[in-house]
């Protein structure tokens, strides 16, 4: 094993290693250190020069140099409000990544009706202009319009959710020529990996149900009456045809799912596709004590699975690949945790080395090795916090803090939603911590691991 790293100059060597050469106990080397700083017996970060950290853990004396992270660049303007166009998560970059897709609005301390529309626009990144495209009155603070970048031409082709003629429906556009290709007559929640297909559930009884996710105005039939319709549910959206099948409607999972009384409502919410498109995640929740039943179905509307025993819930979520799902959710119906496990198995892994213990909004990078996270306003500071973890060892770097004002709650809270550019190379998020709601960016050098 290679006993010392040259990192920018600067000799790097790995309390182990560097005991061994010394001839005495780690333990015994870690304890003379410790007269002149403070540091961790498990995990040590390292300041390397310029924003490289080296987190040196105990397992195998594996080094992880964590990427150079920039300070937050705020990239709209704060004459207006400003958020990424979709949910947490969703990649809101164009291919070549010169672009990202935001909404534009006026409000700012109210849930929008049909009648209030934003506008949806890109935000070139090489000067931070904002370019609108078109207006969406099918939108909220949570998740935008819901706007994809289709990878059928990901540098010019978006889809996002509209109300047209009292339908909620979703539109195919051509950003580069502003021109509209074609209406889909359902909304979209989802859109698959290869931007062929896509997702769509029930905005009009989201808006009854959980009123800050769904849209204004009647686009659809809310079905307020009926606690378990056999004709709502997921419904699987050709792109190319605008033909829609439903795959799993609401009843057919009534008898796993806790009963509710006879007052509530079930409902879907919170759809993702797996990263290579074979299996679709959703929340299956109810009114009015929102109980969470977290589940996966194939493509094909075959093999319809619970994530989880009774108790645990279920909040955020990505996957890592197409049979690796993470949720937070309630482990052993005792902790909110952020858990890595495989379809159709009981491999529950809680991530973080109990750091992340709490329920926030986790995303992977698009190679697997990074997981960003964040938090909700926590304690008198309301501080929003954001964490970037190795995947590999679990080791962990603060990557900011930042407060939101008492005004931002409820249906038009800020929540951080950080989402990865496609390379990797930008991690974007929300935030009001100025006193206005922007969309920022941090920029990330090449990360290198050292040490095997």
């Amino acid at each position: 094993m290679k006993k010392i790293y040259v990192i920018r100059g600067k000799n790097v060597m790995i309390y182990k290693n560097l005991a061994e050469l010394y001839g005495v106990e780690t333990k015994r080397l870690i304890k003379q250190v410790r007269r002149k700083k403070k540091f961790n017996l498990f995990f040590t970060l390292v300041f390397l020069g310029t924003g490289l950290f080296s987190c040196i853990s105990k397992q195998q004396g594996i080094t992880v140099i964590f990427p150079k992270v920039s300070e937050p660049v705020q990239i709209t303007s704060n004459g207006k409000e400003h958020l990424f166009a979709s949910y947490y998560g969703i990649n809101s970059w164009s291919k070549s990544e010169r672009y990202a897709t935001v909404l534009e609005t006026d409000i700012k301390h109210k849930l929008p009706n049909e009648n209030e529309p934003a506008t949806l626009g890109l935000v070139d990144l090489k000067t931070n202009i904002f370019i609108p495209l078109t207006q969406t009155r099918a939108w909220n603070f949570q998740q935008g319009c819901m706007a994809h970048w289709l990878n059928t031409s990901p540098d010019s082709l978006i889809i996002f959710n509209d109300l047209r003629e009292d339908k909620f429906v979703s539109v195919i556009m051509n950003v580069q020529t502003k021109k509209e290709i074609k209406t889909i007559p359902y909304p979209i929640s989802a859109v698959s990996p290869n931007g062929k297909e896509a997702i769509s559930i029930n905005f009009s009884r989201l808006r009854i149900t959980r009123s800050d996710y769904g849209y204004g105005g009647e686009g659809q039939d809310k079905r307020a009456d009926t606690q378990f319709p056999e004709d709502d549910g997921l419904f699987l959206i050709n792109l190319e045809t605008g033909e829609a099948k439903l795959i799993v409607s609401i009843a057919q999972i009534k008898e796993m799912v806790p009963e509710i009384p006879q007052e509530g409502i079930e409902y879907f919410n919170h759809t993702l596709f797996s990263r290579g498109g074979s299996k679709i995640f959703w929340l299956a929740r109810a009114i009015p004590h929102r109980n969470t039943t977290s589940f996966t179905v194939n493509r094909d509307g075959t093999s319809i699975q619970r994530c989880f025993p009774d108790d645990w819930e279920g909040s955020h979520f990505d996957w890592l690949n197409d049979d690796e799902l993470m949720i937070t959710a309630n482990y052993k119906g005792k902790q909110y945790a952020h858990v890595l496990f495989t379809i159709g198995k009981q491999d529950y892994k809680r991530l973080g080395n109990g750091l992340l213990d709490y329920d926030g909004h986790g995303t992977f990078s698009h190679d697997g090795k990074w997981m960003v996270t964040d938090t909700y306003p926590i304690g008198g500071m309301r501080e929003q916090k954001i964490y970037l973890m190795d995947m590999k060892t679990e080791a962990i770097l603060p990557l900011g803090r930042f407060v939101e004002p008492e005004e931002f709650k409820g249906f038009w809270r800020c929540d951080i939603h950080c989402r990865w550019s496609p390379s990797g190379k930008m991690i974007g998020f929300n935030s009001t911590h100025n006193g206005s709601r922007q969309v920022y960016i941090m920029h990330l050098e090449d990360t290198t691991i050292l040490g095997e």
